[in-house]
Formats: C-alpha cells, sequence, structure tokens
C-alpha cells in the first residue's frame, strides 16, 4: 500500500464541494482519495500538453526529406489500418 501524506490546508469553497460530490457521487472513497484523482487527472493533462508541444517540435525540426518519409510511413500505416476490424476480438 502507498505510503499516504498529510495535507492541510485551505481551498475554494467550489472545489470543496467538488471534491465531496465526488465522494457522494461515489467516485472517490474519501476526499483524500478524490484530491488524488484530480491530481492525477491534471498531471495526465500536463504530460499530453508537454507530449503536444514535443510532438510538435519534433515535425516542426524535420528536414524535407525526413517529413516526406514520415508522410509515405502515416499513408502505410493509414493505408493498412483500413483492412483492420477493430470490432473483432
Amino acid at each position: 500500500m502507498l505510503q499516504r501524506k498529510k495535507l492541510s490546508t485551505t481551498i475554494g469553497a467550489s472545489s470543496y464541494a467538488y471534491l465531496h460530490n465526488m465522494v457522494k457521487t461515489g467516485r472517490a472513497e474519501s476526499v483524500g482519495q478524490a484530491v488524488d484523482k484530480a491530481v492525477e487527472t491534471a498531471r495526465r493533462l500536463g504530460n499530453r500538453a508537454i507530449l503536444e508541444r514535443q510532438t510538435a517540435a519534433y515535425f516542426k525540426g524535420l528536414t524535407s526529406k525526413a517529413a516526406a518519409e514520415e508522410i509515405d510511413l502515416e499513408d502505410a500505416l493509414s493505408g493498412a489500418s483500413q483492412e483492420m476490424d477493430f470490432d473483432q476480438p
């Protein structure tokens, strides 16, 4: 089991209501778990934004030859995926 750390702070009334609503509706077992879930979501969104910026920088920095190779790869993968039935187990 993960070791928990004590956090004592004040938060806005709407944030407090949101966390308690998570508990009330069963999305979290406790206010502490609701905080953990909210932080996890914020971190995931932050990581997505970082990945998006890094991906954009990667493509912006490609040479024209490398960009053409990426387009060829994209076309090949797109064509192959059209032949796949994603609804089959």
